[in-house]
């Protein structure tokens, strides 16, 4: 196996970033600086950056419904970490994140494929979630102007946000679709219109949703519903293809 696939399955980093932490010299194996390319066998000591390279001995996929205060970090020693909260005999990654200030919905694994199509930026992954804001002493309700200019997109420091969907659900509350990741969009977005956000609920991942799961609560996906979430991540990843393939 390439040493950058096994550092991709092993969940360290993305194929990307893995040549350049090899490039970097950060990479050993069995106590050797790595060079680009090479191969493993996967029984070798591979430490990249620090951390140990282990292939997981079976994929695991759990949801998280997260409460406000907890960090989408993989910081041990930190009683706030999500790692902390969502314990399994293997060790899982959270895909993604959203903000300490936030809750809802949370993906973990330890496949390390999945994860990195699932952030890749190549792919326009949707995402759900419920919003409720404060208007400023000088703004109205929210409105059609407001769904309209969320919707087109916004100027964030120099990036135009990807159009969006956007339901209103009443004067101070709607319901938002993303097809990117940057920090703090949403926020960032209502408060570029004069609003501050005051809840930020994520409900929806692809296919997954929080349904009954309750607050601080963890289950692992059924069959069904790891086949569905592969399903559309083939289907994503064979439409870049094609796109990719029209614009040659």
């Amino acid at each position: 196996m390439r040493l950058t696939q096994f550092l991709v399955h092993a969940g360290i980093c993305s194929r990307r970033a893995a040549i350049k932490m090899i490039a970097d010299g950060l990479v050993s194996i069995n106590g050797n600086i790595a060079e680009h390319p090479a191969t493993v066998a996967g029984d070798e000591a591979i430490i990249a950056d620090g951390r140990k390279a282990i292939l997981p001995d079976q994929c695991c996929y759990v949801i998280y419904n997260k409460p406000v205060g907890i960090d989408c970090n993989c910081v041990a020693d930190n009683p706030h970490s999500i790692v902390n909260h969502v314990t399994r005999p293997t060790r899982l990654f959270p895909v993604g994140r959203i903000d300490k200030d936030s809750h809802g919905l949370m993906l973990l694994t330890n496949d390390g494929i999945l994860c990195q199509r699932l952030l890749s930026p190549d792919y326009s992954h949707p995402k759900t979630y419920r919003v409720s804001v404060e208007p400023h002493y000088q703004q109205p309700d929210i409105g059609a102007d407001f769904q309209q200019r969320m919707s087109q997109g916004i100027e964030l420091d120099g990036v135009l946000t990807r159009p969006c969907q956007l339901k209103l659900l009443s004067k101070n509350r709607f319901e938002i679709t993303l097809t990117q990741g940057l920090n703090r969009q949403i926020r960032r977005m209502a408060r570029s219109l004069g609003y501050k956000v005051i809840d930020l609920q994520r409900i929806r991942i692809l296919n997954l949703t929080l349904t009954s799961l309750a607050l601080n609560q963890s289950r692992e996906l059924s069959n069904t519903e790891i086949s569905e979430l592969k399903a559309h991540l083939s289907h994503s990843q064979t439409h870049m293809i094609g796109l990719r393939a029209d614009l040659c």
